[in-house]
């Protein structure tokens, strides 16, 4: 690999990839890196990236989630670990949930996650950086990161610095056709990432007395829009009192029913893997 200087990472190019990549920890051997992005905020893609990890993990998969969305980590509450992570100068010990799931993020790391992260843009970008490089996550069958929203500075530098395998977008129905979307999904491809596909969060209402599908949103558009953008539909998460609450009892309590949901979304993720 040679050295790019156009390279806004300022590291080595992979001419393979035509992508600038960051060496990880030498102890670290993780097999699949799948980011889970979102074209704005507020559409289930923290809570998604949950899901997906823990259902890997009941699948028997080593897995570790590693929160880039620097100033909105919503993680660590979502999977109900409260402890402090610790490090050295050089290495950073990844926190772990009660099911072992490796999990690293800001809110780990500062005395109040009620505290706003005021950091400009090459700072944010070092921090997701060095939880690549400095966090040792050991072996690991999927690292699933939590980009941040949209085409911001930090989701193109993991873009740039992380060999992801692969990238789920998350929408809701009356965004899905959006051009916000489409923006995501084309920087994605623009910079060679994998885009596995959309999966549809909010889809849909399960009417709690007869169990019929319920769909607040014409869903013509959706199936045209992806048929325009060459995309897969992985599945639909409907609005179910089951997730709202993912905290580690939360989960346990209802994970039949969350199971029944996310088995196929997991499924197509992973066939649609390279």
């Amino acid at each position: 690999m040679d050295n790019c200087e156009s390279c806004p990472t300022n590291n080595q190019c992979s001419k393979e990839k035509d992508q600038c990549m960051i060496e990880n920890n030498p102890m670290n051997n993780i097999k699949h890196v799948i980011g889970v992005m979102s074209g704005k905020g507020g559409v289930g893609k923290s809570s998604v990236s949950v899901l997906i990890a823990k259902n890997l993990k009941s699948k028997g998969f080593n897995v570790g989630i590693l929160d880039a969305d620097i100033s909105g980590p919503s993680i660590p509450r979502l999977l109900g670990v409260k402890e402090k992570i610790k490090g050295t100068k050089d290495i950073i010990f990844p926190a772990e949930t009660k099911d072992g799931i490796k999990v690293v993020s800001l809110n780990l790391l500062i005395e109040d996650e009620m505290q706003p992260v005021i950091w400009r843009g090459p700072i944010l970008s070092g921090t997701v950086k060095q939880f690549w490089t400095n966090v040792l996550w050991e072996e690991l069958d999927y690292l699933i990161i939590d980009m941040p929203p949209g085409t911001t500075d930090v989701a193109i530098t993991v873009m740039q610095s992380v060999p992801m395998n692969g990238l789920v977008m998350v929408s809701v129905p009356q965004d899905m056709v959006s051009m916000i979307v489409g923006k995501s999904i084309n920087m994605a491809r623009k910079m060679n990432i994998n885009v596995l596909g959309v999966v549809e969060n909010m889809s849909y209402l399960s009417c709690p007395e007869c169990g019929k599908k319920v769909n607040l949103f014409n869903g013509n558009n959706t199936k045209q829009f992806l048929e325009d953008m060459k995309l897969t539909l992985l599945g639909e998460i409907p609005m179910v009192q089951a997730i709202s609450h993912l905290e580690e009892d939360g989960y346990i309590k209802n994970k039949e029913i969350i199971d029944q949901i996310l088995n196929p979304i997991v499924g197509n993720i992973l066939n649609n893997l390279k």
